[in-house]
């Protein structure tokens, strides 16, 4: 049964100070909307809370990509269609586009924000696994002052963020230097698209001789959170890509996540895909 419209408050200030000030005022009472769509299918399936809600959409704030000769800054409010679009974030950071073209339908993307994405903190979410192996950076902003934090620090637990109840998400910022490293995405889903991932990895990895200097992985779907495969990583870390290394890190990756059963998947069916895309990706190695 849809839920009823006129239980909700909305109100759209005109400039990011006014949003933080009415956070600052009444933390546990507004919660910030971006584009809306998590909050649309709530809404339509009954499930959504009476609300006060401060809308963020298309706020020039929050809805910028900035190029450095070092880093992209992506604000939290641009779209996925924004990042589809971007000749450098595509050229450079192949991997957010790619996992942003899986967010759902075209309307979806144009709608959609990065920020929204993340904030939502759906241990599914497409975009966190390309985030998590860009080490990204976020930034975080209250009526105080301003906060950066590495991305992998960012989900605490279950649906459970860094963000204090005044703050909002600002901006994600990744670096440019990724000279020399060979990159993976792959989502595993029930349809090639407008599907919910069961298992999605993103990774990049650069060698020296056959050795692997530098690795970082994301994963969606293999924990309470979306997850940096640290143990994984370190399994690899001057390692040479050998049968024996490949057996290995498969076996980190076993032994450091916990995926779950649910209406999409299984947990024993999760872990041995994971376990297959980490060795796929080894393989390009």
């Amino acid at each position: 049964m849809r839920s009823n419209i006129t239980q909700y408050e909305l109100v759209a200030p005109k400039s990011l100070d006014a949003i933080l000030q009415i956070l600052a005022d009444s933390p546990d009472r507004y919660t910030p909307i971006a584009g809306g769509t998590e909050l649309m299918v709530a809404l339509g399936a009954g499930r959504l809370q009476p609300k006060k809600l401060v809308s963020l959409w298309n706020l020039e704030e929050l809805r910028f990509i900035e190029v450095t000769p070092d880093a992209i800054s992506i604000g939290a409010g641009t779209t996925f269609t924004d990042i589809r679009n971007h000749p450098i974030i595509t050229s450079e950071l192949s991997l957010l586009p790619q996992a942003a073209s899986w967010t759902g339908s075209i309307a979806n993307q144009n709608r959609g924000t990065i920020g929204g994405n993340i904030v939502n903190a759906s241990p599914a979410a497409d975009s966190p696994p390309a985030l998590l192996a860009y080490d990204a950076t976020v930034t975080l902003v209250s009526t105080h002052g301003s906060r950066t934090i590495p991305y992998r620090d960012f989900h605490l637990s279950y649906k459970k963020t860094a963000l204090a109840p005044d703050e909002l998400l600002h901006s994600i910022t990744l670096s440019r230097n990724l000279i020399g490293y060979k990159t993976y995405i792959r989502k595993v889903g029930t349809r090639n698209a407008q599907a919910i991932s069961k298992v999605a990895i993103a990774a990049i990895a650069r060698t020296n001789r056959g050795v692997i200097e530098s690795i970082r992985i994301g994963a969606a779907s293999l924990r309470e959170t979306p997850a940096r495969l640290i143990a994984t990583e370190q399994s690899l870390l001057n390692q040479p890509v050998t049968p024996a290394t490949i057996a290995a890190a498969r076996s980190a990756l076993l032994s450091e996540t916990l995926p779950i059963d649910d209406i999409r998947s299984t947990a024993k069916y999760r872990a041995a895909v994971a376990a297959n895309l980490l060795e796929e990706f080894l393989d390009t190695l």
